[in-house]
């Protein structure tokens, strides 16, 4: 059973470098007036010290936008492909993306949103699978 508890929508260290502002729409249009966070859940993850977004940038953004002070969350424990996550987080930390009070000030229209973050992330799993096989080899 996933164990679901608040924390301080601030202190998570965001993944993701930009918000898709149709995306952002979407989830805006979605969420109940009455309960703001209800259904919504955010995967989180403690990579090298530090409590990440593993996804719902979008959905965090919208709640802090609207004010919202601390967001529900899960441990995740799946295994996913977390060195990929590490340059994500690395790419954010060098781009002053700490919080996602910094994130919210990087909403670009879907067709950004694609070119500035889907394709830099293909880009990366190209490179680390090449790196994989690569290491695969070595003698």
């Amino acid at each position: 059973m996933v164990e679901i508890f608040h924390v301080d929508i601030t202190s998570i260290q965001p993944s993701q470098l930009y918000i898709s502002k149709k995306k952002l729409q979407e989830v805006q249009k979605s969420l109940n007036p009455k309960n703001r966070s209800l259904g919504i859940l955010i995967p989180i993850k403690e990579i090298n010290g530090k409590t990440i977004f593993v996804d719902g940038h979008t959905r965090a953004v919208a709640l802090y936008l609207l004010g919202e002070k601390t967001i529900p969350v899960y441990w995740e424990y799946e295994d996913l492909d977390w060195n990929a996550y590490e340059n994500c987080v690395r790419w954010c930390e060098d781009e002053g993306v700490r919080s996602i009070t910094d994130l919210a000030k990087r909403i670009v229209s879907h067709e950004e949103y694609e070119q500035l973050w889907y394709k830099r992330c293909d880009e990366l799993h190209v490179r680390l699978d090449l790196e994989r096989r690569n290491s695969n080899r070595s003698p």
